[in-house]
């Protein structure tokens, strides 16, 4: 994948080098007294009671046959809306794409146990940072591959929709976007769990800046650090590997176009579609554009939050509701090149 620029000099390597070596050297002591840190967190978070069960609404059914379909209805009224006759449910039963997409489904998620510890761990993390959380009815089911609504966290229910988490080669995603079919794997159905979690505690930002976006996705994006400490950084933005490789690699860069241009406080709604939507990729008007991730300014927005975090260790809580303008300020963000 391209960068900006040519990362490698080779005259400046012996220049640089006491250099790195004094800098990494300090790196591996804030890496240990951050993992000291990391772990007095997770040792507190793994005593939190907390059970949940997963509702295997789908696997019920696909279990169930015409003369099950009044009872199961009392039991699921959430997933039989009255206004449809039962004739589309019986239809359903029997439907060749349905009773695939089930195969598939009972294939990649045959273990609900696992389901379950997944869902109590990243629920201890959030009750652990906010104490009032209130743990969800836990019910999964198949959506036939409504991919832009994959989970849906509301009312106290967690509904998972498992047809959307199949793998990003699966045949039933074939004529989809790349950018969307790559996040269609097991691993990410937890970092949209976070995510659909996260934006019950991130105030929706009222000003319009490009900044307030970027650092609504970026703490949006630091809570899946504190929720998913296991998770690939990545996985929880949904880039590829190789994608966030090239946003490492151009930091310095990418900040400098968006200074350079004078996007930080500007409030055109076209940034937000060539910077934090999800798209194919970014849209700096550049003949490398096709090469770059989309969504890099929600990148920036991560690090300018976390930048703030090492710099002021406030509680998650007041990070949450602290205005875009004062954690920018307080971040001293300025990636080095």
């Amino acid at each position: 994948m391209k960068s900006f620029v040519l990362k490698s000099l080779p005259g400046l390597s012996n220049i640089f080098l006491n250099t790195k070596v004094f800098i990494n050297i300090l790196a591996l002591g804030a890496l240990f007294v951050s993992c000291q840190e990391v772990s007095e967190r997770e040792r507190a978070i793994a005593t939190i009671d907390l059970d949940v069960a997963v509702d295997r609404f789908d696997k019920a059914f696909a279990q169930a046959t015409p003369e099950d379909l009044d009872s199961i209805k009392r039991v699921y009224p959430l997933f039989f809306p009255t206004q449809y006759p039962d004739s589309v449910w019986i239809n359903k039963m029997s439907d060749t794409l349905q009773l695939a997409i089930q195969q598939s489904v009972f294939e990649v998620f045959p273990d609900d146990d696992l389901l379950s510890e997944q869902c109590s761990d990243l629920f201890r993390h959030i009750k652990y940072d906010f104490p009032n959380f209130v743990i969800p009815n836990v019910v999964t089911t198949i959506s036939d591959v409504d991919y832009r609504t994959r989970v849906i966290a509301h009312q106290g229910w967690l509904i998972l929709m498992l047809d959307n988490y199949l793998g990003d080669e699966h045949r039933f995603y074939a004529g989809l976007p790349r950018f969307v079919s790559k996040n269609l794997r097991p691993e990410m159905l937890f970092s949209d769990v976070a995510t659909a979690f996260g934006r019950k505690f991130v105030a929706t930002p009222t000003e319009r800046s490009f900044l307030a976006q970027m650092i609504y996705y970026g703490k949006l994006l630091y809570l899946k650090d504190l929720w998913l400490p296991e998770m690939t950084d990545a996985d929880k933005i949904g880039f590829t590997p190789q994608e966030y490789d090239w946003a490492i690699e151009n930091e310095y860069f990418i900040w400098q176009y968006f200074l350079t241009q004078e996007y930080l406080f500007s409030t055109n709604s076209r940034l937000k579609n060539r910077f934090i939507d999800p798209a194919p990729y970014s849209k700096f008007n550049l003949e490398l554009d096709n090469e770059t991730p989309g969504m890099i300014g929600q990148w920036i927005g991560w690090q300018i939050v976390r930048q703030y975090m090492r710099n002021n260790p406030i509680s998650v809580t007041d990070l949450m509701k602290l205005p875009a303008q004062e954690l920018y300020n307080g971040a001293q963000y300025k990636p080095a090149k």
